[in-house]
């Protein structure tokens, strides 16, 4: 694994494709040709190629990780009638709700994420944050703290994301102060990792739940079931559809150039490399993941490694 990571960042690192995420100042900030790669397995160990341990805002990639927490608090009978769990075929920011329901398409494109927002201010009020800092910190196996800076920028910035929040509390879908709910959202957002941090942040969502290098038991079994199946089919924007038929593994990713992946019961995947696509996705993530995909058999549908292999044979 470790030499197959070196030479996949070999690889791929001359890759100038892409653009930065100008629409957020301090992303556009960023030194665009960093890349790093990791992936952290369920037994503990971790590998990692190029600039694993360079800082940035984790953005969407922190988009499930908050619904599990939600779906530990409320449930997921009171979340689906809060926010539903179907692609949309729309950007991220898309100011469009589902015309059946009236709510989020999605808990992974921003309106699905502000609503998430809301019901964990619903339940905790100002102690949200802290909760969803405290609980991805867990997930890392170290403690994160927010980027100021990119924080500032994003409340200075996010127009866009206050239209969907006053047009979810319109609809009934958030109950509460709208601002308040939005800062939460903001602030989660602007939480600082590394490729490494998502690696064993997927990790922990891989060994169901539980942080393999701490031993801790950060998320509930059934809450991430529920959040890997939502990743699979809406975690990559509007690319969703393609991930899942060319790479198939669950994932997230955010526009500060991460992306988080998950192979149940063996590993953790995390990547960094700013220069995004025209869906908002890492351009030398997307790469990185393929080629892991492909060379270890991890789709989720592969029917020539070594989970299934070992499947079909108990089964015969």
């Amino acid at each position: 694994m470790q030499q197959a990571l070196i030479e996949l960042h070999e690889r791929h690192r001359g890759n100038l494709d892409g653009a930065l995420a100008d629409y957020i100042p301090q992303l556009a900030m960023v030194e665009p040709d960093q890349f790093g790669v990791a992936v952290a397995t369920t037994d503990g160990q971790l590998f990692t190629a190029g600039h694993a341990d360079r800082p940035f805002t984790i953005q969407s990639v922190s988009k499930p990780y908050a619904y599990c927490i939600a779906l530990e608090m409320i449930g997921r009978k009171a979340i689906l009638g809060r926010v539903g769990v179907e692609p949309s075929g729309d950007a991220f920011n898309a100011i469009i709700f589902d015309p059946k329901t009236n709510r989020a398409f999605n808990p992974m494109v921003n309106a699905g994420a502000i609503t998430v927002a809301g019901i964990l201010y619903e339940q905790v009020g100002e102690g949200a944050f802290p909760l969803i800092l405290d609980r991805l910190s867990q997930a890392a196996g170290r403690p994160l703290a927010i980027n100021e800076a990119v924080y500032r920028s994003e409340v200075e910035t996010g127009h866009r994301n206050r239209a969907i929040g006053h047009l979810l509390r319109n609809c009934g879908a958030i109950d509460g102060p709208v601002d308040a709910i939005l800062d939460t959202y903001f602030r989660q957002c602007s939480i600082e990792v590394t490729a490494t941090d998502l690696a064993h942040m997927g990790a922990t969502l891989a060994h169901i739940g539980e942080n393999p290098s701490t031993r801790r038991q950060v998320f509930e079994l059934n809450a991430v079931r529920d959040t890997l199946a939502v990743m699979f089919t809406c975690g990559m924007y509007d690319y969703s559809g393609g991930w899942a038929f060319n790479v198939g593994i669950p994932a997230k990713s955010g526009v500060g150039g991460g992306i988080v992946g998950v192979v149940n019961r063996q590993l953790g995947i995390g990547t960094f490399s700013p220069r995004l696509d025209a869906q908002g996705n890492s351009v030398r993530g997307l790469a990185a993941f393929a080629d892991l995909s492909s060379d270890f058999g991890l789709h989720a549908f592969e029917c020539t490694n070594a989970g299934s292999l070992f499947v079909t044979t108990m089964m015969r």
